[in-house]
């Protein structure tokens, strides 16, 4: 009987924070380039507590969950293997500095956000700024 293939269940926090810039973090690893601060959810771990370790862990900010925005689960979403992310909108205070496997830790807002993006991630934020304009959540496709 052959092992089942399943999709890897992940994590993406959106970090606002007071002065309205979200927090971005550059990858070590890769794929590179910049992306929203997340990762694997661990056996035995709860996505909200996954995503709250790893905006931690590659940013150094403790932060405060506040709303699920959308699952997104292309296939060719991470290049490395099928994923499944649940993206969060979280609040944080304090200066963001890259740890963990994050080479840098970095503050943005709409009109500066670097490219190109990591994974999924330009479709997410463009979802999440029109999500802060309109209040419509994205539509899934």
């Amino acid at each position: 009987m052959a092992t089942p293939r399943n999709p890897a269940p992940t994590v993406d926090t959106i970090i606002e924070l007071a002065s309205g810039g979200i927090v971005l973090i550059r990858r070590k690893n890769p794929p590179p380039g910049w992306a929203l601060p997340g990762g694997f959810i661990e056996y035995g771990e709860s996505a909200e507590d996954a995503a709250v370790r790893e905006a931690l862990e590659e940013t150094s900010l403790k932060v405060q969950l506040i709303e699920l925005l959308h699952v997104y689960s292309d296939p060719t979403r991470d290049p490395r293997q099928h994923t499944i992310a649940s993206v969060f909108i979280a609040r944080a205070d304090g200066i963001p500095y890259g740890a963990d496997d994050a080479a840098e830790a970095a503050v943005f807002y709409e009109h500066t956000i670097p490219t190109p993006l990591a994974f999924d991630h330009a479709k997410i934020l463009a979802d999440y700024f029109a999500y802060k304009r309109t209040g419509q959540r994205p539509r899934y496709s």
